[in-house]
């Protein structure tokens, strides 16, 4: 029997991922709750056949190029922004990720930080637990209403439908910026294009759910924020490089807007000192989109069996730079 190629798992990941490569390849997990520094990454990845990776770990033309037995490069994500998928497609090597798969998830959390955030949750709670909640007052911890409001959608891909989907609750009126519009969407979905400064001015609520691409990179600075209402709310679930973190906090500061809630972040994770985590009107939470048990396991699964169709010289179910097979 021909020995198991050996693949290099940058983090626990759920069991239906490990299950799957279990007896198809032998594994080496990084047992860590930290990711790998990168030194030790590439030291593991010199010697692999297969790397499973996440956004957290720096796949880069280096760490490429020092792998001589690398075959594939499977991320446990949708995003691959982290790899050099150039690099990668010159030497030949599959990159896989796993989209689709955590749309609704993602979703879900978008709608669960708009909801705390227009309705103050988080002051809520931390207003009973030290103490002040004495009687019922009129006008404490006033919040936004989001029935009948209006919910601005900035990127219409599979997630900012999941999000537009679930506003039909609310009686919400809808509009979206993309790159290009979407008629059959706008029919569908009943959802209304706009450019990106006057869905900014008419928006109740902003979302964000574009792709990390150099043209979205802070495409939320200071003057998207001056644009915005002042009683309006900012999501994000998408890239924390989409936002200019200097500019959030200032507007948040200022009031240009209301609130502001955020699944990530630059850095990521935000250091303890990080002045954005002193602002009352600021919910951060840790990268927790797809977070749902269902969500993670596919996730995994996904990952495994991108690995292990590279490994075998098989096209990835999944892969984001076909070019490598032509």
């Amino acid at each position: 029997m021909s020995k198991l190629p050996l693949v290099f798992v940058t983090r626990q990941i759920p069991e239906t991922g490990i299950a799957y490569l279990s007896g198809r390849a032998r594994i080496e997990v990084w047992e860590h709750k930290e990711p790998p520094p990168y030194q030790e990454l590439v030291a593991k990845t010199q010697n692999s056949d297969g790397l499973l990776c996440l956004l957290t770990d720096r796949i880069d033309r280096q760490l490429i190029e020092s792998s001589p037995h690398l075959k594939v490069i499977s991320q446990m994500a949708v995003g691959y922004d982290n790899i050099d998928i150039v690099a990668a497609t010159e030497k030949k090597i599959p990159v896989g990720n796993t989209p689709g798969v955590l749309t609704e998830a993602t979703a879900d959390l978008t709608w669960a930080l708009l909801l705390a955030a227009a309705r103050r949750i988080p002051e809520a709670q931390k207003y009973v637990k030290d103490g002040l909640w004495k009687t019922w007052e009129p006008t404490l911890l006033l919040g936004a209403d989001l029935t009948e409001a209006t919910l601005g959608i900035v990127g219409l891909g599979r997630i900012g439908q999941a999000v537009a989907r679930r506003a039909v609750g609310f009686n919400m009126r809808v509009l979206y910026y993309g790159r290009t519009r979407k008629p059959e969407i706008e029919n569908s979905l009943g959802v209304e294009f706009r450019q990106f400064d006057s869905l900014l001015a008419e928006s109740d609520f902003v979302t964000v759910h574009a792709p990390l691409t150099s043209e979205t990179k802070f495409m939320f600075s200071y003057k998207q924020f001056q644009r915005m209402k002042e009683t309006s709310i900012f999501i994000n679930t998408s890239r924390g490089l989409l936002v200019d973190s200097e500019a959030l906090y200032r507007a948040l500061c200022e009031r240009q807007i209301a609130y502001a809630a955020l699944d990530v972040t630059v850095p990521e994770p935000l250091t303890s000192q990080s002045k954005l985590l002193s602002l009352p009107n600021l919910i951060i939470v840790p990268h927790i989109g797809s977070a749902s048990y269902k969500t993670r396991s596919k996730m995994a699964l996904m990952a495994a069996v991108n690995l292990i169709a590279g490994l075998n010289q098989e096209r990835l179910p999944n892969c984001v730079n076909p070019d490598v097979y032509n």
